[in-house]
């Protein structure tokens, strides 16, 4: 999976490039220059968001084992941006979300069993915001036929979706552990068949919560549609304004196809791709939709760079107390 990462994110960026050169670089350098520091204020709408999602996953514990919300937050970023600026797939900032919070006392786990919830929780919100850029779409008739197989690609999604929870309630990890148990025969993978097993468990129970499933699935969908604010504001600040819905259709297409192209870290490439092309459909030229696209990674640089900074100052704590004790 890394070296497929790492292929993806070589492809990715060849294809951002050429994109931008097609495009032009000095109209995009220009509008992007244009708007000066006031882009600034992009990453400041797209912040609430990190909250809301850090509920989401506060209501993924069971009620004993919830996590202080600092705690939960700070987790949240740094695996948000372990996902957003490494090569992991999307799933290696979840792992060490999980971890950061078995570090400060949380029970294992409970920890490892609502980090792999969450990421359900992650995928099957995907979906429903997918439909409601779908929805969009079909309703402005901007292009039945794109509207038709996204329609399709989703369908197949949710029905993997569905595959993966109905894996996990039958007991994904306790197997997982067995038969690496019975292939190597060591007393380590030994050990790890009841801390599987006792995750299974976990889990199992969480997904019998229903009602806190469906508020967390509310929750995280309230952070999709918030960041829709930052595609309309950059649209606006850039001298291109866009409407609300054209902002949401924007974002909710954007991001399915950049979730499903999970491979490629941080859908370098991929988002340019498809704001170009879903650009084009409510009146954006190419550089402007280039230009929108860019304008919204600045967050990458003011948020997510400062949670990579993070990581690295908790796991050097907890390396310096190791080395002390």
């Amino acid at each position: 999976m890394k070296v497929a990462s790492y292929i993806g994110l070589l492809l990715g960026l060849a294809v951002m490039t050429v994109l931008v050169a097609w495009a032009g670089v000095q109209e995009i350098g220009g509008l992007l220059l244009a708007s000066g520091w006031a882009l600034l204020w992009i990453p400041l709408i797209w912040l609430p968001s990190l909250p809301m999602n850090t509920r989401c996953w506060q209501l993924l514990f069971v009620p004993e084992h919830t996590p202080k919300f600092g705690q939960a937050l700070y987790a949240q970023w740094i695996g948000r941006a372990i996902n957003t600026l490494l090569p992991v797939a999307s799933i290696g900032g979840d792992v060490v979300k999980a971890r950061a919070l078995i570090l400060w006392g949380a029970d294992p786990h409970h920890a490892s069993a609502a980090a792999v919830v969450d990421k359900t929780i992650d995928v099957i919100t995907i979906v429903l915001w997918g439909l409601i850029g779908i929805a969009l779409l079909a309703t402005m008739a901007l292009d039945d036929g794109l509207a038709t197989g996204s329609l399709i690609g989703l369908v197949a999604l949710g029905v993997g979706v569905f595959g993966f929870i109905a894996v996990q309630r039958a007991g994904m990890f306790g197997y997982l552990a067995r038969l690496a148990y019975r292939l190597t025969g060591s007393h380590a993978a030994g050990r790890l068949v009841g801390m599987a097993e006792e995750v299974d468990r976990v889990i199992r129970d969480l997904y019998a919560q229903r009602r806190r499933l469906a508020a967390a699935i509310v929750w995280r969908m309230a952070a999709l549609i918030w960041q829709s604010g930052e595609v309309w504001l950059a649209a606006y600040l850039l001298g291109h304004p866009i409407g609300v819905i054209e902002a949401v259709m924007l974002k909710s297409l954007s991001n399915t196809v950049s979730d499903a192209a999970f491979v490629v870290p941080n859908s370098y490439g991929i988002q340019e791709g498809a704001f170009v092309l879903l650009g084009g459909l409510i009146g954006l030229a190419p550089d402007v939709s280039l230009a929108v696209s860019l304008a919204i990674r600045i967050r990458e640089l003011l948020i997510d760079v400062p949670g990579l900074i993070a990581w690295q100052a908790v796991e050097g704590r907890i390396l310096l107390r190791r080395r002390r004790a």
